[in-house]
């Protein structure tokens, strides 16, 4: 299954960079992942949001300076950032 990366780039997210986190991740995306833009993923005010699939993994507040070491932790290890998972979503360390 291809692995897919979607960056929020509904208005909210957009007046938080989410523009360039997209860029970024274009920048440095390996073979065989596919990044896009998408439409609002519901999460407003916690942005620039991505979503990781097929993992269903959520982030938020992702600066550009912070993609790199996302795709070689996340996309290339396999290892979530516990610094920036969404814990709506997910337990760090765990708590919610």
């Amino acid at each position: 299954m291809t692995s897919k990366i979607c960056v929020c780039q509904h208005k909210t997210c957009r007046k938080q960079r989410s523009t360039e986190v997209l860029a970024a991740f274009q920048q440095h995306l390996p073979d065989g992942v596919v990044v896009e833009g998408s439409g609002c993923l519901g999460q407003c005010g916690n942005g620039p949001m991505v979503l990781m699939l097929p993992e269903k993994v959520w982030y938020c507040r992702v600066l550009p300076d912070e993609v790199p070491a996302m795709v070689q932790r996340h996309v290339m290890q396999g290892q979530p950032l516990p610094a920036l998972l969404y814990r709506k979503f997910h337990l760090v360390n765990g708590t919610p």
